[in-house]
């Protein structure tokens, strides 16, 4: 049987591309500010009739799913901003930001992570 050329199966990229939860706005996550990251995820997650749960946990959900599935991957000011935007997201629905102390454990669970 000849070798058969396969692209690897990659099912957090099916994931972000199927979900049944939000439709992100393309390359959303790609964004340098986190506001406009947690504005484009609040919006998507606000039009969606198909989340599960309240608008704000949907969010959050898409925001960590897609920090924990790449941060291996990511480069630290990337991750930075994606770990920016959740305190963001937080801030535009209206509920308290993340102390500081939560933030240093936050990054240094990151910091674990990749070890």
């Amino acid at each position: 049987m000849p070798a058969e050329n396969k692209q690897p199966h990659r099912w957090t990229h099916h994931v972000m591309e199927t979900s049944n939860a939000l439709d992100l706005e393309p390359k959303v996550f790609a964004r340098d500010d986190p506001k406009s990251i947690a504005k484009s995820l609040k919006r998507s997650a606000e039009k969606s009739n198909r989340r599960k749960g309240e608008p704000f946990r949907s969010a959050m959900s898409m925001l960590n799913f897609y920090i924990n599935r790449a941060s291996k991957n990511l480069p630290k000011e990337r991750l930075e901003h994606l770990e920016a935007a959740k305190d963001e997201l937080r801030a535009v629905y209206g509920r308290p930001r993340q102390n500081t102390a939560g933030k240093e454990l936050a990054s240094q669970k990151t910091k674990a992570r990749r070890k």
